[in-house]
């Protein structure tokens, strides 16, 4: 059966459009091109597809919606042209227009912060409607920096009154007695991807005098036993490293106007062999609580470097296979 063959032209409005789509030296481009037996060129400052027509149709939509996020100011990302191609293959692509538009709030450089993917833009509203959100999946989704940005927004906009961050002080391989300092130096490290991304937002000496005023606390998670937190945003992160009685002492600590954040990663526990991971029984114990909001992230929602969606992918198939 002979199959038709469809062309389609999209016009380019300057030479600026087609780099922002393109990418520089076409790096985009080639990395399109090597995932559809479409063909993609540029000439005469318009894009043409040619190709079967279910192909054409999806980079048709990728890149009519490129160049209307490229119209309305934004600069996308390897990410971002990987995501939007993803999207069009089913061709949702069309959902970038709402998720770029809206901005959770700006960094202290005045740069906006946006969710990037489907899953993080669900992550954001669940933690609007929900009081306790579990956001579960792989490195790079932006679990912590998201909630981390939002508690900040909210402690701006006066809706806490304070933010505490809080991890288990367990230890990948590493002894925590053997880092030098007191106990404050020695938690440090475990705390650092807190530290960063309140950094991001607030910039190191907004963030230093929020601390010395008592605005945001970061601390070990054993720090939180016998305490009741009011009016607070509290984030628990690295919770695959909670002991199941840790977890349930974590979880009780929410007191009246609070919210509670807890991330973690289920592939990346840390505990000592035959402890069980706090953050896998809780996804039984409170599945039928309507109230508690619980988002899985996939490898689709990894925000960081390409490359790291493909290692994701790879440990995942090779779990798939020993089991």
């Amino acid at each position: 059966m002979l199959i038709e063959s469809k062309t389609v032209k999209i016009a380019l409005e300057s030479a600026a459009e087609g780099l922002a789509v393109f990418g520089p030296q076409d790096k985009y481009l080639r990395m399109i091109q090597e995932k559809t037996p479409a063909s993609i060129s540029s000439r005469d400052a318009e894009i043409v597809i040619v190709g079967e027509q279910a192909e054409v149709d999806t980079i048709e939509q990728l890149y009519t919606v490129l160049l209307q996020l490229v119209r309305g100011g934004y600069s996308p990302s390897e990410r971002d042209i990987q995501y939007a191609f993803d999207l069009a293959r089913t061709m949702q692509a069309d959902e970038l227009l709402d998720l770029f538009s809206q901005t959770i709030t700006t960094t202290y450089r005045g740069k906006p912060i946006r969710v990037r993917t489907i899953g993080q833009r669900h992550y954001i509203k669940m933690i609007r409607k929900h009081d306790i959100v579990f956001g579960i999946g792989p490195a790079g989704t932006g679990k912590t920096y998201l909630a981390v940005v939002y508690a900040v927004s909210a402690l701006k906009q006066g809706l806490i009154k304070k933010i505490v961050l809080t991890r288990p002080a367990v230890e990948a391989g590493e002894n925590l007695g053997f880092l030098p300092g007191d106990l404050q130096e020695k938690v440090d490290p475990y705390l650092r991807p807190l530290y960063d991304a309140l950094h991001d937002v607030l910039g190191a000496e907004q963030t230093a005098k929020a601390m010395e005023r008592g605005l945001i606390e970061i601390a070990p998670l054993a720090y939180m036993r016998g305490r009741t937190l009011d009016d607070s945003f509290i984030i628990l992160d690295e919770a695959q490293n909670t002991t199941p009685e840790q977890m349930k002492m974590f979880l009780t600590r929410l007191g009246f106007g609070s919210k509670m954040v807890i991330t973690g990663d289920v592939t990346q526990i840390d505990l000592p062999r035959g402890k069980n991971s706090g953050l896998i029984e809780v996804r039984r114990i409170l599945r039928n609580i309507e109230e508690i909001g619980m988002v899985i992230f996939t490898e689709q929602d990894v925000v960081r470097h390409t490359l790291v969606q493909k290692i994701i992918l790879a440990y995942n198939e090779d779990a798939e296979e020993k089991e």
